[in-house]
């Protein structure tokens, strides 16, 4: 059942006081009120992801002109004002590319999107939520401790932060409850490490951002998997590469925790990013595992 929110509960009591009603009858019209809204507000047939990291998830390279051709069951709900494309913070749009700020890139959610729904049923859409921020560590995304971290953050940083109102997850959260009252959340996918190469505490630090989610936004963690991208891998000479083997071990501190793998996604000359052919890929394989995962 969904929360019985005090704006709801105020509703329903001034409307039974008009009545003259007791308070048995108020809380029951109250959760008539609240069932109502999840009824004919939230569609069980908008599967909506959330997506968070640094720049691989935020889009370094280029999109094609084929990126550019999406089908409108692929939304992606804006997270920033772009005026130069028409598109408002807090709405939904089909999700042509950039999904992540103005003026980033293509990026895994793009083929992640597309690829599930090759796979399922004509009548599902699909969601998706990018906030991410190049070069940041994964302490951006810790919502007890962010603030340490952004008042040292360098200048060419700051922009993405503002963009954010200067705290990212804050941003996503407050983005997820409103995707919340349209759809369901299926499950939640980072691509995030290269600036926290060799930080042996970086599998601790993600299990807490995710616990974070989990609690902020009542999700189910048996039914809410956390997909993990890694690195540009050592087969493309990924300057982070010996970072895979800490995410490697993501899983074993969180239960529903998948690894989706680098092997032979194409790199950029940066040996740090994917080139658009390495964001296809790398998509495809974040949604063959969600597939596999969907209940």
């Amino acid at each position: 059942m969904k929360k019985l929110t005090a704006d709801r509960l105020k509703q329903a009591v001034s409307y039974s006081k008009k009545l003259g009603l007791r308070l048995g009858v108020i809380v029951l019209l109250a959760l008539t009120f609240c069932n109502s809204e999840k009824s004919y507000g939230q569609d069980q047939k908008l599967y909506v992801f959330l997506s968070f990291g640094q720049s691989n998830m935020e889009g370094n390279a280029p999109f094609e002109p084929q990126d550019t051709t999406v089908n409108n069951r692929f939304r992606v709900l804006q997270a920033v004002d772009c005026p130069e494309s028409g598109r408002k913070k807090d709405n939904w749009y089909t999700a042509k590319p950039p999904l992540c700020r103005c003026k980033t890139g293509l990026t895994p959610m793009d083929y992640f999107g597309r690829t599930l729904l090759d796979s399922l049923p004509k009548d599902v859409r699909i969601g998706v939520i990018n906030v991410a921020v190049g070069g940041c560590k994964i302490e951006l995304f810790d919502k007890d401790s962010y603030q340490t971290y952004t008042a040292t953050a360098p200048d060419w940083m700051k922009s993405a932060l503002n963009a954010y109102g200067g705290n990212p997850y804050g941003r996503l959260v407050e983005l997820a409850k409103i995707a919340q009252q349209s759809g369901v959340i299926k499950g939640i996918m980072m691509h995030q490490g290269e600036s926290n190469t060799g930080d042996q505490e970086w599998p601790k630090k993600v299990k807490a951002v995710y616990e974070h989610l989990i609690k902020d936004l009542n999700l189910n963690p048996s039914t809410t998997p956390l997909l993990a991208g890694e690195v540009v891998n050592a087969d493309q000479g990924g300057t982070c590469a010996s970072m895979n083997k800490i995410i490697a071990t993501l899983p074993t501190i969180i239960p529903n925790a998948h690894i989706i793998s680098s092997a032979g996604c194409t790199a950029a000359a940066d040996h740090l990013h994917f080139n658009a052919q390495g964001y296809r890929m790398l998509g495809e394989r974040y949604a063959k595992t969600m597939l596999s995962l969907l209940k």
